[in-house]
This record gives C-alpha cells, sequence and structure tokens, in this order.
C-alpha cells in the first residue's frame, strides 16, 4: 500500500484581499503521511514591500521593519514548490490560502494549484460538527490539543496544530487502532498479564528518558491515551505488589 503524503499549511498575510494590495508575510507547512507529521517542515517570512496594519500586528506579532529584507515570494517559491511536491494541501479555511499562494505564484510567473488538490479542515469541521464552533482554536479545544506554543499566529506553530486537528477529524491516532474506547482499552488492560522472567532484565532506560517519551505521547495523543493508560495501569500493579 503506497503511502498517502500530505501537506499541512498556513499563510499570515497583510490582510483579506489576495488579489489586491495584501500580500503573504509568511508561510509554514508540514508533511504529513497517513495522516501524521514527520518531522519535515517548510518555512519562510516574506517581505511583503508594504505596511503591516497595526491589527494584523497584534494577531501576527509580524511588523514592517522585522520583515523588511526577508526574501520576497518569488524567491521561496521554488523551495516551496520542491517541498509541497504534487501532495495535496490541508488548510483550515482553505480558500482564503488557496487564494494567496496563487496571487503570489501567479506574481512569481510559475504555475498555480489546482483547487482539487486543497482539502478545507473547516469544511470537514462544520460537515462533522454542525452548530458548533468550527474555528482553528475551537477544535484543538474539542480534540484537547494543546495552545501552550501560540502566543500568536504564526503560520508554521498553526500548521502543527492544524496537523493534529486534521488527524482528530480522520478518526485520530488511536482510533485508527480500533483502541480508543474506554470499553475495548479496558479489556486489553485486562488481558495483559505477561508470564514474569525468572531473573527480570536490567532496565537501560534511565527515569528521565521514560518521563520524557511519556510527555511526548501524551502530547502527540493526549493524556488519555492507550500508551499512558496500559503505564499507569502497570505502575498500580507494581504500587500494589509492594
Amino acid at each position: 500500500m503506497t503511502a498517502r503524503r500530505e501537506i499541512a499549511f498556513d499563510t499570515e498575510t497583510t490582510g483579506f484581499h489576495h488579489g489586491g494590495d495584501d500580500r503573504i508575510t509568511e508561510i509554514g507547512c508540514v508533511e504529513l503521511i497517513d495522516y501524521l507529521p514527520t518531522g519535515r517542515t517548510f518555512h519562510a517570512y516574506v517581505d511583503p514591500q508594504r505596511d503591516i496594519p497595526p491589527r494584523v500586528t497584534e494577531i501576527t506579532g509580524l511588523t514592517r521593519e522585522f520583515l523588511t529584507g526577508k526574501p520576497l515570494f518569488k524567491d521561496v517559491a521554488q523551495d516551496f514548490l520542491d517541498f509541497i511536491g504534487d501532495a495535496p494541501m490541508v488548510a483550515h479555511n482553505a480558500d482564503f490560502d488557496k487564494g494567496f499562494v496563487n496571487a503570489e505564484l501567479r506574481r512569481a510567473n510559475r504555475e498555480t494549484i489546482p483547487s482539487d488538490r486543497f482539502v478545507d479542515t473547516l469544511v470537514m469541521a462544520r460537515k462533522q460538527f454542525p452548530g458548533s464552533p468550527a474555528t482553528l482554536d475551537a477544535l484543538c479545544k474539542r480534540f484537547d490539543v494543546s495552545l501552550a506554543t501560540r502566543e500568536t499566529h504564526g503560520a508554521l506553530v498553526d500548521s502543527e496544530l492544524l496537523a493534529k486537528v486534521y488527524l482528530e477529524l480522520n478518526g485520530g491516532r488511536a482510533r485508527s487502532l480500533d483502541i480508543y474506547e474506554s470499553d475495548s482499552t479496558d479489556k486489553i488492560l485486562s488481558e495483559f498479564n505477561a508470564p514474569q522472567r525468572l531473573v527480570p532484565l536490567p532496565n537501560l532506560v534511565s527515569e528521565t528518558e521514560i518521563a520524557a517519551h511519556k510527555v511526548f505521547v501524551d502530547g502527540e495523543l493526549g493524556e488519555k491515551n492507550y500508551w499512558s493508560r496500559l503505564w499507569d495501569k502497570q505502575a498500580a500493579r507494581q504500587n500494589n505488589a509492594v
């Protein structure tokens, strides 16, 4: 089976009108394989060659002074296109990002990205949760995705958050293994009773490494994931055996 490659991405801009004077100021991309981030990313700040409205600076933290001298979009266009390849492009309110990216590509005399390559998580969320708030922030709260890394709206940070939300909109990592529901998980845990070795093997992993790994897993899957529940069960057994 061929792995499914997609790109979760986000743009920051000077405003809402891609066909007018507004321009992209930042673009971030996260590579996904079978809905999971691979760790490969693309990120660029872009000099829009125009003023940044104060309200935009409040939201993004980007100023004219900071962006002056950064590459123009045409200077990063090839690196961007090389990174995304022919993969589907996942965005929240995709029409907005598609409009700006394609407008910038046209100005750079590059081919635009076809509309059928864009996946809109806003549309997905409204179908799954009709009548409920469907902003990226609201979905992060719904799926218990931490917003701790987001002091301002940044393209790469928002792309990383979007990647986690997109995974959940497609069933979630734990759900895809059919172990998310508590009944089935408890059944698996209750039946977990591996025979003990007569001479236990030495633990080659330090307590610090174990703790760091648990923090990583909880951050990726949420604190109620299968592995954390398994570890808690094992810890409880060990405490009861003492």
